[in-house]
């Protein structure tokens, strides 16, 4: 039995692995709006069948939105794969887009402060849950704001997380993988000297030194690299969300469009070590994108477990 679960193993590695190449070629010679029908469809054949992702972006939503009944939850859990299924069709589409094409699918809101910074040549580090498109947001920001540095969780099988690092790093930014590799915080630390815009998809603890925060009313652990990353450096810090919202004609894609609302600069505390400023500003960044993710609940993508309570005891060391 052991020999052939190896054998099931590696067919379904690579059969992963094949979906997406295969993925990346086809959506990207399929008509703009059969393109998204396709992956729509995708998204509520996954919904009907269920299984413990979807259960999971429920029991996250259930929490942002408590005045929900069970079918209004539904619906909302309907749209909100409708909306990470549309990242997937967008980033195998990314590829072939052009710099023209980026501005017609994304805008940012409120990002005076943080190009004034870029422009006169300081780093800039973004807190950003996951939301909507970080994908199209980060090849706009590489393009229209200074090259963009990034931390990326490696996926398993290897053959995939290659595939997404290659394909991120040809869009112009620089992945430095969470684990396998050197540190990946002495790189950004080189990023924020090089004065990139270092952004960091923090709302979920994957290193177990995250903090706890309060957020919707629960206890949620979160990562501390940016708060900690600016402290240490002296760069600014703001957290920002990613929304798709419905496009004016001539911009977007398939009648939606990428929107990138950065937050005011987060104050350092005056008082505290280290560790209480960066837990205090990492409770300042989850404070600010409870109020985007409130209002546009679809695009948060959070598929795993997020709050204290929903997490394995011996995780947190309890």
């Amino acid at each position: 039995m052991g020999g052939l679960s190896g054998v099931l193993a590696t067919a379904r590695a690579r059969g992963t692995v094949w979906g997406y190449r295969a993925g990346w070629s086809a959506v990207r010679r399929m008509p703009e709006r059969a393109a998204y029908r396709v992956f729509d469809t995708v998204a509520d054949a996954s919904v009907r069948r269920g299984g413990k992702g979807l259960a999971r972006m429920r029991a996250n939503y259930a929490k942002v939105r408590p005045e929900l009944d069970d079918a209004a939850l539904d619906a909302l859990v309907r749209e909100g794969m409708r909306s990470y299924t549309r990242y997937f069709c967008e980033a195998f589409r990314l590829p072939d887009c052009t710099h023209d094409d980026l501005d017609r699918m994304c805008r940012a809101v409120n990002d005076a402060a943080v190009r004034a910074n870029l422009d006169a040549g300081r780093s800039a580090v973004i807190f950003v849950p996951h939301m909507g498109n970080w994908d199209i947001a980060g090849a706009w920001s590489t393009g229209h704001l200074a090259p963009v540095t990034t931390v990326a969780e490696r996926l398993e099988p290897e053959e995939v997380f290659r595939e997404f690092f290659e394909f991120r790093e040809s869009l112009g930014m620089t992945i430095l993988p969470l684990t396998g590799g050197p540190n990946p915080f002495n790189g950004l630390r080189e990023a924020v000297d090089r004065g990139d815009f270092v952004a960091l998809v923090s709302d979920r603890d994957l290193t177990s030194n995250g903090v706890e925060v309060d957020f919707f009313g629960h206890r949620a652990r979160m990562a501390k690299g940016p708060a900690l990353l600016a402290l240490l450096t002296g760069a600014p810090l703001y957290a920002a969300s990613i929304h798709f919202a419905p496009a004016a004609p001539g911009r977007g894609a398939a009648g939606r469009e990428t929107v990138v609302t950065f937050s005011n600069e987060i104050p350092v505390p005056t008082e505290g070590d280290t560790a209480a400023k960066a837990q205090a500003m990492t409770q300042a960044c989850a404070a600010y994108v409870e109020g985007p993710i409130r209002e546009h609940t679809s695009d948060w993508h959070m598929m795993q477990r997020v709050f204290v309570d929903d997490l394995d005891p011996t995780r947190l060391g309890r």
